[in-house]
């Protein structure tokens, strides 16, 4: 979903759009492919220093006006395989939570420019599935993260920053590459169009 509403905002023409993910060949293939895709860096929302990358990135392009955190994984887990659990828990809660207060004091110590922090959680947070506990309860950690992240924001008076929780239905990704049993799959390119 990322990378598609990545693509879908360069080709509007209307944004710089810069990309970062753990993969590095394709945050290259973005850049080469997009010409509005002005760069792209290597940042593992489950490494300590991500939010000094971030910081530092932002830095370097001279600020931001859209953080938008697609980062998520997850597997049909019905086994507990515990150490799937933990790394969903580490990518999906930690990791978001790592990003989101990074972004959310960038906002508060720059109040003079605007900024939109959007994040993919999903309808799981909303409803769990039992076949996926750690996915779902994560998803649940950003959906209330992204409410109490709201009323801080009313709290401390920070006018410049936008929040934005966008919870899809079922997409058809690698997420869910082998789910079958998932009803009313939705494609990434029109989800991203409607995201963005």
């Amino acid at each position: 979903i990322g990378r598609e509403v990545a693509v879908q905002l360069a080709q509007t023409g209307e944004w710089q759009v810069t990309v970062c993910g753990r993969n590095e060949a394709q945050l290259q293939e973005l850049q080469d492919k997009y010409e509005q895709i002005v760069a792209g860096r290597r940042i593992d929302v489950t490494s300590g220093d991500a939010p000094a990358q971030l910081l530092q990135l932002i830095s370097d392009l001279g600020g931001v006006d859209l953080y938008f955190h697609s980062s998520g994984i997850g597997w049909q887990n019905p086994a507990l395989d515990v150490e799937k659990e933990l790394r969903t828990v580490e990518t999906n809660a930690l990791g978001f939570c790592r990003m989101a207060t990074a972004v959310f004091n960038y906002a508060a110590e720059h109040p003079g420019r605007k900024l939109q922090l959007a994040v993919i959680s999903s309808i799981a947070g909303t409803k769990g599935l039992g076949a996926a506990p750690a996915y779902s309860a994560t998803k649940r950690f950003v959906n209330h993260y992204m409410e109490c992240l709201e009323q801080l924001r009313r709290m401390r008076g920070i006018r410049n920053l936008t929040l934005c929780d966008i919870r899809p239905g079922f997409v058809r990704t690698p997420l869910i590459a082998d789910g079958r049993c998932y009803p009313m799959q939705l494609e990434a390119p029109a989800v991203a169009r409607a995201i963005i």
